[in-house]
């Protein structure tokens, strides 16, 4: 099946590329750059059909993640994170779905999922409030997913709840100012004792164990998929692609320098530039590969209304970081060698840089906690995470 909306947005990323400063600058993507990625479906890919979604196979997702991330990393992750949220929405009840979606299929949702919030029991629902930080793209936002905690009357946490809040009852503060993804516009949400009605409510440990309410009505296999691994490769596939933008970067430039000084410089003969070469498209090559083959694994076994085994889902996991840690490797390599041009700001090498780092901060590329986790499996040690 072909990536239509890959076919789409190439057509957009010459000027994707040149908001990249604007982004930047303005430390939010551009109005324009949200609204093309809008109109090209971008935002749909993992939306049920029955809300204008286009219900298609996650690999071609994350595929058009890389594509916009190599030529503005800032513009990839919000994509990839923007982009997922509809697939987490068709897990919560129907009645929220038809709320969410009531205003028409292009809906803009953002998140912070971070438990952060404070959620107290009242008749049909629950008072939200709560300040919670890095809301990617949370400007262009209609509602917002948050993170929460329900307390009980001893003050102690009982329940972990991911949220649903329309933008009339959340504000967004704009603190948003990084070393690297920059145009991410990651600013902080605050809600001060907004009414959550019950249905735009889901349990984390529900979702965890595939028992998500919204499977009553989101009956496709795509909504069978494991959300930790759905999620975490969301912050996974731009890392790549903006390492993979910068491969590119690196050779174009590289590749005149050699030509220049082939009347018997010393660049022609050093190899130091040729072996990062190579290790840094072996790494971005490796990374892609696996990154593929575990969503692609995923979908075939939904497909086949097969049970996903915790073998597959912790593998997800162990790839997922390691596509990140090899990332940030290649860029490291193509950095240490591009020499002192690359220490300019704006130049592509040194952009993605920053934003390769900075998206590898993100918990879920948290390369300890999820290596341990697969190692516990391997030792057959009891494995306890919502994001496996």
């Amino acid at each position: 099946m072909t990536n239509e909306v890959l076919e789409r947005v190439r057509d957009l990323l010459p000027a994707i590329a040149e908001r990249t400063e604007q982004a930047e600058r303005d430390r939010r993507l551009p109005e324009q750059t949200v609204a093309d990625l809008v109109s090209a479906g971008a935002l749909r890919m993992l939306q049920p059909r029955r809300y204008g979604g286009l219900e298609g196979n996650p690999v071609h997702f994350y595929e058009v993640v890389r594509e916009v991330s190599a030529v503005c990393g800032s513009s990839g992750w919000v994509l990839s994170v923007l982009g997922v949220h509809p697939w987490h929405v068709s897990l919560f009840p129907g009645p929220a779905q038809e709320e969410v979606w009531a205003g028409g299929p292009d809906m803009v949702i953002c998140s912070s999922y971070a438990p952060i919030g404070r959620l107290r029991a009242v008749a049909g629902g629950y008072l939200l409030s709560g300040r919670w930080s890095f809301a990617s793209g949370c400007d262009h936002a209609s509602w917002a997913l948050l993170g929460a905690l329900v307390v009980g009357e001893a003050g102690r946490p009982v329940d972990f709840l991911s949220v649903l809040v329309p933008r009339g009852e959340f504000q967004v503060l704009d603190v948003w100012d990084s070393v690297g993804l920059r145009g991410t516009g990651s600013n902080d949400i605050v809600v001060d004792g907004a009414f959550v009605p019950e249905h735009r409510i889901v349990r984390n440990y529900d979702v965890a164990q595939l028992r998500a309410p919204g499977r009553a009505v989101s009956h496709g296999p795509l909504y069978a998929l494991p959300f930790g691994a759905v999620f975490t490769t969301a912050v996974a596939a731009p890392v790549v692609g903006i390492v993979a933008g910068s491969y590119r970067a690196y050779v174009a430039a590289m590749r005149d320098r050699v030509r220049l000084s082939l009347g018997g410089g010393r660049f022609a003969e050093d190899q130091g530039a040729q072996v990062a070469v190579a290790r840094a498209a072996s790494e971005v090559d490796a990374a892609v590969l696996q990154l593929d083959r575990n969503i692609a694994d995923l979908h075939d076994h939904a497909v086949c209304g097969a049970e996903i085994p915790m073998e597959l889902r912790l593998r997800c996991r162990r790839d997922q970081v390691r596509a990140t840690e090899r990332a940030v490797e290649a860029v490291d390599l193509l950095f240490n060698s591009a020499g002192g041009n690359t220490l300019r700001r704006g130049n592509p090498v040194e952009r993605a840089w920053r934003d390769a780092h900075a998206g590898s901060m993100h918990v879920a590329n948290d390369a300890q906690r999820a290596l341990a986790l697969y190692g516990r499996a391997a030792f057959d040690l009891p494995v306890e995470d919502t994001l496996i």
